[in-house]
């Protein structure tokens, strides 16, 4: 899963499975890695649209699929199946799983500014054409 990115999902509708968790963390745990193997194991499953996830305190991961069957089946996956049990063992000391159908969504994305955009200009007299402020670094 990228860090700090936004799931491209196509117009809806497609199916999120909210799963929000509070963690009984341990160092050296083997959590961050099946994370991180059922991140990889989900993308590679037939429906899979993306996946969000955070974490302070309470931690809330999403992933979206095409339709409700495909994440039934996700659930199904015996790897996945292994990972629940392991959770509910081990690493989860509550947790609550919400699948929801997406009928609409929107938002908003800066986009990114070019290097010739981003420069700020030297502030000159009435009248005299602004230059590039020098100081003003790209990239």
């Amino acid at each position: 899963m990228a860090e700090d990115s936004i799931a491209n999902t196509p117009a809806p509708p497609y199916t999120a499975v909210i799963f929000t968790s509070i963690r009984d963390e341990a160092p050296g745990d083997g959590y961050t890695e099946m994370a991180e193997r059922m991140d990889a194991l989900a993308a590679q499953q037939p429906g899979y649209l993306g996946v969000e996830s955070a974490r302070e305190g309470v931690g809330i991961t999403v992933s979206y699929w095409a339709s409700d069957a495909d994440a039934a089946a996700w659930k199904r996956v015996v790897e996945h199946a292994e990972a629940q049990r392991i959770g509910r063992e081990q690493w989860y000391r509550s947790y609550r799983v919400r699948v929801a159908t997406v009928t609409r969504e929107y938002g908003h994305e800066t986009p990114k500014r070019s290097c010739r955009a981003d420069r700020r200009r030297v502030r000159q007299p009435p009248g005299v054409l602004g230059q590039p402020d020098p100081a003003a670094r790209c990239g």
